[in-house]
């Protein structure tokens, strides 16, 4: 028997968030293995990026704007995706981020420490919209995107991208935590609920990778140098650097091939190490 990821070539993909840091090494590595793929993102429709890609690798790519929120909008998205590609075989739940508000200024309480900078002083939307982007946004491209999968009985994949933070939470942001265990929780639940329709689910938490949503975090805006959590969080990760974008590939494509036909329900950390280290 021959091992390859040939099997994924000629497939539709729908990926939200895919021209973000993370969502574009996956696009392109989807577009290296021959998929053709929608791009679901609030800016998709002035991105050069998918015309780029499917020159590049040969594939159909197109970008369509739609927030994941936004079920009229996604609704639409699917209905345009149809016409332009057809059936939809793979979802990628890829969209989600951090916010400011979301974060909370110290990393543990004393009895001295303003109630502003805990917990307790969070605006409470801005850890909704948090909580929203990366849960609700999942759990509503997977009602729409997946219709294919389960009307026509050919079985399909999703696949959601979870994060370290779903596996040891990270101090400062409780909302982009927990609505990544929320993620790996609905992974499994929603794996057993389809599994009889040929239907896998699956999860890629990833460890640390320098993003727009946590540069803020980890480096000093005015001299790139790494603040002390980023110090902190290389000194917890036995590779000691962070993830690259491409890094993520070779799981995704993995996950996505029939290679992996017996496997559902499962969350993959690729995080160098991170949560196999106790930090002694």
């Amino acid at each position: 028997m021959k091992y390859s990821f040939d099997d994924l070539k000629g497939r539709n993909c729908v990926i939200t968030g895919g021209f973000g840091v993370l969502g574009t090494a996956l696009t392109q590595g989807l577009a290296s293995a021959g998929v053709n793929t929608a791009v679901i993102s609030r800016k998709a429709g002035s991105n050069p990026k998918a015309d780029a890609i499917a020159s590049e690798f040969g594939v159909k790519c197109i970008g369509i704007s739609a927030s994941t929120l936004d079920r009229e909008a996604l609704e639409a998205a699917y209905k345009e995706i149809h016409e332009r590609l057809g059936r939809i075989d793979i979802l990628i739940n890829c969209a989600g981020g951090n916010s400011p508000k979301a974060t909370c200024a110290a990393e543990q309480m004393t009895k001295d420490t303003p109630i502003a900078e805990t917990f307790y002083g969070l605006d409470l939307e801005g850890f909704k919209d948090v909580f929203d982007l990366n849960f609700q946004g999942t759990v509503l491209a997977t009602m729409i995107f997946t219709r294919d999968m389960v009307e026509d009985g050919k079985g399909g994949n999703v696949l959601n991208i979870s994060s370290m933070n779903s596996i040891r939470p990270l101090t400062k942001i409780p909302a982009y935590s927990a609505a990544k265990g929320a993620i790996n929780n609905f992974t499994q639940w929603y794996s057993v609920h389809v599994a009889q329709l040929g239907i896998r689910c699956n999860a890629i938490a990833p460890g640390f990778f320098l993003t727009d949503q946590n540069r803020f975090l980890l480096t000093d805006e005015a001299t790139g140098e790494l603040k002390p959590r980023g110090k902190k969080i290389i000194a917890n990760t036995p590779t000691h650097k962070f993830g690259e974008p491409e890094d993520l590939v070779g799981t995704m494509l993995y996950l996505l091939s029939d290679i992996s036909s017996f496997v559902t329900g499962v969350t993959i950390p690729v995080d160098g190490g991170y949560a196999a280290f106790g930090g002694v």
